[in-house]
Order: C-alpha cells, then structure tokens, then sequence
C-alpha cells in the first residue's frame, strides 16, 4: 500500500478554512448567524449563573425572605431560557452545517463524473466512497463542534471572565495568568493529530476498498480457497486501523491532564487569595463563592476550546483529502472554440494515431479508415490496441499524436456531448444500474417510451427473458445488475444501444456472453442495427466477422493486415492462422 501524501499542518490550515467559507460556508450565512444569536443567549444565561449564586448567598446571610419565593422563580426561568437555547442551538447549528456537507458531496461528486477514465482508476471505488461517506463525516463534526466550541463555548469563557471581573478584578487576575498557559501544549498536539488523522483516514479508504473487493470477488475467493489469504489481509488492516486509533486517542487524551491540573491551580489559587481577602475584610462570602462558581462554569467551555484544536486538525486532514479529489481538472476537455459535431455521412478515420499509457506505447502510428455505413473489425492477440483504438473515438482518452476524425471533423474541436449523442458503445463489460430493467435500457435514450423500450428489447433477443421476470420490465437488476446472468446483462445493454439508435457503433465483444441460440438472435439484431450505419467491432470469436466490409489486423499497436475475410485468409498472414488455430480448437 502507498503511504498517503503529507500535507504542510501550518501553511495548509488558514488556507483551507479560507477556502471552506468562501466556496461553501458563506451560501448558509443566514442560518449561521441566526446559530450565533442562539449561542449568544446561551453564553449570556452561564454567567448569570455565578451572579445568582452570589445573590442567593447575601440573601441566605441576611436571612432575606425572598429566597423562598423570588429565588426559586428566578432559577426556573433562567433554566427555562438556557434550555431553550440550548435546543435551539443544538438544531440550528446542524441545520447550518448539514447543507455546506451536502454541497461538499454534490462537488465531489460532480469532479468525479467530469474526471477522465484514467483519473478515476488512481483511487480503488472503495476508497472513493470513503470519501463521501468517512471524510464527509469528519468533517461535519469538526463544523459542528468548532461552531459550538469556538463560538458558543468563547462567548460563555467572555462573559463568565466578565462576570469575574465585575465580583472580583484582582482575583480574575490569578486565573488569567493561569489558563492560557494550556495554549503551550494544545498547539503541540493538534500538530501530530493531523498526521495521525491523515494516515488514519487514507487507511479507512484502503480497508474500505479491500471490503468492497474481497466482497465483490467472493466467488473468487472461494473456487480459489483463498479465505486464508484474504483473512489476512483484512486482519491486517484492522490491526493496523486500531493501530492508529489507538494513536489518536492517547493524542486527544494528553491534554485532558494538563487542563485538569490547570483548573486545580486556578481553584487553588482563586480559595487561597480569596480566603485571604476575606480575613483581612476584603470581601464577603457571597463574592467568594459566586467568584469560585464563576471559575468552575468556565472550567467546561475552556475545557471544551482545549480539546476543540484536536477536532479540528482531523477535520482539516479530511478535507484536504476532499480538496485531493476536487482539485483534480480533467484532461479530456472542450476546445475554447469547439463547435457541435456536424454528421453528414459518418465516416470515421484515424491517421497516424499514437497513444502511450505511461511508457508503454499502445498504437505505435495506426492509420485507418472506417467507411459511412460500414462495418469494420479488429482482430488480434491481447494487447494488440484494440480496446485503447474504441476508446479514443468517443475521446474517452487523447491521441498523443495524429488525429480521430469523423466526417472530417477533428474529435478534439468539437463538443463532448455531441460527439458522443452520435456513437452507441456495447462493450463486453455490460454496466446495469440498480434501478428496473425499463430504466436500464430507456438510459440509451430517456424521453422513450414503453413501446420503444419493449422493441429494443425485442431486437435484442431480451423481451421473452424479462417478462419471465417477476416484476417484468419493472424488475430492479439489482447493484452492478447481479440478478442477471451474464447473456441477460448483456442483451439489456445492447437493447440500450439499440434504442439509443446512434448513426455510429463500437461493438466491443458484444456477444461474448451469449448462448449459441441467443448469440444467433443477436447477431442478426445486431445486422439489421449496422446496417447503414458506420460500425466498429472488435471480436475475438473470428467466426463473427466472416461478413464485416474489412478488417483490420492489430499486433504491437499497429495494423499489419487489412482486407475483408477471404483476402486475408489468402495472404495466409497472422489473421489466417489465428482463423485456422481458432477452428481447430473449435
């Protein structure tokens, strides 16, 4: 596993707060000062509280009868006013937080669907996911609790300091000089929190991933016997995340006895002072004990502001993990001047197209040309080029060098969403949703309707098995379409590009999955589509592409032969004998 990037802790915290409220928090302000007027009235209703106990003390010493009466009244209605607010605060703060994480997950999200291919295989789904899910929560606790810590909790340290200073301004002196020396090691840990947080998160992304794989390949796992090797890869992992826990948590914890001895010396100074005070007749019980109050409310909320730095470095460690994603730009994007794709014919032609993944050169100057309403194929051994060829078409990836044209048209001057309006794509890898059989085949083309969706299916070799379905045509596949067995999955996809009724298609291995009966259906389904139509296949079955107008040989990323079948046989060439190799094991 790679160890997660390190991130500057000093440099990356103003910036990425900054960047919060400018990009997300600052849309929800309303709600965020209506927050802080809640928090303001509860701040207010703790430093009443010392001054009450002073008053019913003096009234205590006095023998006042008020404390019978005015007292107990007094005390319900602050108790009433506080709880209230602080219910109001509770449901407020969240209703402010919540939609700047909904945002949050929208954009991530958005950057997800707008990245290239290659972006999106950097990070395993599952660590993806983590970051929606793990992150997000992360980070909206550090909202919440920095709203209640910094705002609430500050405002109840000022006023309660207030109110010391109105009982007593020598002996809030003492308890001044104290305190802020809790600021020497709050600064210190929250520093190796936010390395330990890092490395905690991106391991909650790695366990997520491994789940989502070991899960998704059970079947795998347990035709292999591989329940040895994955129990100790998963254990690992846990032993590792309780590693780390285990990190974070005797970081958090070692400011708890600090703060704890700071508050005993506050209290002790604060008694020893004031009893001398109070001998040498510098004060009255009353004042002492309210004082005394006044510095043990305060011991919660600065308590609280101590501990608030460690939630906020594991908040700020998720969400520059979130910012990773967000910052990602895509490579494959629209000229300033790209104008719509204008189909007149539909010719597609590659010239001397080079295409590398890292140092490895996958087409090595593939020049080729696909005519208006023809039909091509691409054969050749794993590896070849073929797969990378399909993807450049509909600009899933860029040519390093050369030029796709169709009609003419550079693929790169045009726009994206009507380039690939024009091109159906049914690959061997068939992608269903978790939604019904309907929805699935109605994504080649939303504003269909039921009949045009039931005549896909039909051309497709697909209507007879879905209503032997229990819900026909409304039967949810279920997720990545598991309910469905791998020629069903594959006879709804091309029932989506059937609909979808494109004037150029990329048939990668469409068949593949298919029983012989099933496969005739569709290939003739799939003659009837073509036909007039620019379409590209790839086929490893080569008794498939008998028919085609031409094929295309790729070995080494090149195209060494080129001719339809009985030319090819004849020039007897790496085509013929992959024909005569696949009959014989036939």
């Amino acid at each position: 596993m790679s160890k997660p990037r390190r991130l500057p802790l000093d440099s990356a915290t103003w910036p990425l707060l900054t960047r919060l409220w400018r990009e997300f928090l600052h849309r929800h302000w309303a709600k965020l000062a209506a927050t802080l007027a809640v928090m303001a009235v509860v701040a207010a209703t703790a430093s009443v509280y010392p001054l009450l106990i002073k008053w019913v003390i003096d009234l205590y010493q006095a023998q006042d009868d008020r404390l019978l009466w005015v007292m107990p009244i007094a005390v319900l209605l602050l108790a009433i006013v506080r709880g209230t607010a602080l219910y109001a605060q509770a449901v407020m703060s969240s209703a402010a937080v919540q939609p700047v994480i909904v945002d949050l997950q929208k954009t991530l999200f958005d950057r997800l669907l707008a990245a290239d291919l290659a972006q999106i295989g950097q990070d395993p789904p599952g660590e993806l996911v983590s970051r929606f899910t793990n992150d997000t929560g992360v980070v909206r606790t550090m909202l919440a609790r920095s709203a209640t810590g910094i705002v609430r909790d500050g405002l109840t340290v000022i006023a309660l300091v207030a109110t010391m200073l109105y009982l007593d301004w020598a002996l809030s002196l003492v308890v001044l000089v104290i305190y802020p020396l809790a600021a020497i090691p709050i600064i210190g840990i929250g520093r190796r929190l936010r390395s330990v947080s890092l490395d905690t998160q991106s391991q909650v992304g790695r366990m997520t991933a491994q789940l989502d794989e070991s899960i998704a390949g059970a079947r795998m796992v347990k035709a292999y016997r591989l329940e040895a090797y994955e129990r100790r890869r998963a254990h690992a992992l846990f032993e590792d995340m309780d590693r780390l826990q285990m990190q974070m948590v005797r970081s958090r914890s070692r400011l708890d006895p600090f703060l704890e001895v700071l508050g005993a010396l506050a209290v002790i100074g604060v008694i020893t002072f004031g009893y001398w005070r109070a001998t040498t007749g510098g004060g009255t019980i009353g004042d002492l004990a309210g004082f005394i109050s006044a510095v043990l409310f305060a011991a919660q909320p600065v308590r609280a502001i101590g501990t608030l730095n460690a939630l906020v470095q594991e908040g700020l460690a998720a969400l520059s993990r979130l910012y990773e994603v967000i910052d990602r730009r895509p490579t494959i994007t629209e000229a300033p001047d790209a104008t719509p794709l204008t189909l007149t014919v539909g010719e597609v032609r590659l010239v001397d197209v080079r295409f590398r993944y890292g140092d490895r050169l996958a087409l090595d100057g593939v020049s080729l040309t696909v005519p208006a309403g023809q039909m091509v194929a691409l054969v050749g051994p794993s590896g070849a080029g073929k797969s990378t060829l399909f993807n450049l078409i509909p600009r899933f990836w860029d040519v390093d060098d050369g030029s796709v044209l169709i009609d003419g048209q550079d693929v790169r001057r045009v726009t994206l969403p009507s380039l690939r309006a024009c091109i159906g794509l049914v690959s061997q890898d068939s992608v269903l949703f978790d939604d019904s059989i309907a929805a699935n085949i109605r994504f080649g083309r939303p504003d269909a309707s039921d009949a045009e969706v039931e005549a896909a299916a039909r051309a497709a070799a697909a209507h007879d098995f879905i209503l032997r379905q229990a819900e026909g045509y409304q039967t949810r596949v279920g997720p990545r379409g598991q309910r469905l067995s791998g020629g069903e999955r594959q006879r709804i996809a091309l029932a989506r590009a059937i609909l979808m009724d494109p004037p150029i298609l990329l048939l990668d291995e469409a068949t593949s999955a298919l029983d012989a009966e099933s496969e005739r259906l569709v290939q003739d389904a799939l003659a009837r589509l073509a036909r007039g139509r620019t379409t590209l296949v790839i086929a490893h079955r080569l008794a498939t592409v008998r028919d085609c107008d031409a094929i295309a040989v790729l070995d080494q990323g090149r195209v060494i032969e080129w001719g339809n079948h009985e030319a090819l046989i004849a020039e007897d060439g790496l085509y013929a004998r992959m024909v005569r190799l696949q009959f014989r094991e036939e």
